[in-house]
């Protein structure tokens, strides 16, 4: 049977594309890949076409609800512990406001929201090889708890 082998990019809707663009390219360091237009952008982490993509919402699109239908957060991954609390600090200062931070054993994660409403997760692996952290989460029975960053 054919298998999907990775996600290849995520695509969203946004309210305003120049503040969305500033965003994610000025506080978490995305690429443009492809000069905007007036209906959308395409960013990159710097490896491969594009990673994101911002789309301009219809006019009358209702806002992103917590909990509604869709999505729930996307997990952008970080180097190491280290480049987790060195964003952590960066968006305190930028006076983004921290939703909350978790230690999942598997991952350490911060979570906070774009200017639309979106979840992010900004994570590092908690395992050096990705079969540890496969086989941790397949036997894991607790998420862990909270992550504290000084």
């Amino acid at each position: 049977m054919a298998k999907v082998l990775r996600v290849g990019h995520l695509v969203l809707n946004v309210r305003d594309l120049d503040v969305s663009t500033q965003f994610y390219t000025e506080v978490l360091g995305f690429q443009v890949a492809r000069e905007p237009t007036e209906k959308a952008v395409f960013l990159t982490c710097g490896k491969i076409h594009h990673d994101l993509a911002l789309f301009r919402a219809a006019p009358d699109a209702p806002p992103v609800t917590p909990g509604g239908l869709g999505l729930n957060h996307m997990a952008l991954q970080v180097e190491d512990f280290e480049a987790l609390r060195e964003f952590y600090h960066r968006l305190n200062e930028l006076g983004l406001e921290i939703d909350h931070t978790r230690d999942h054993g598997v991952t350490q994660s911060v979570y906070f929201h774009d200017p639309d409403g979106n979840a992010i997760e900004l994570f590092c692996n908690g395992y050096e090889a990705p079969e540890e952290g496969l086989k941790a989460m397949q036997t894991q029975e607790s998420l862990g708890g909270e992550l504290v960053i000084n």
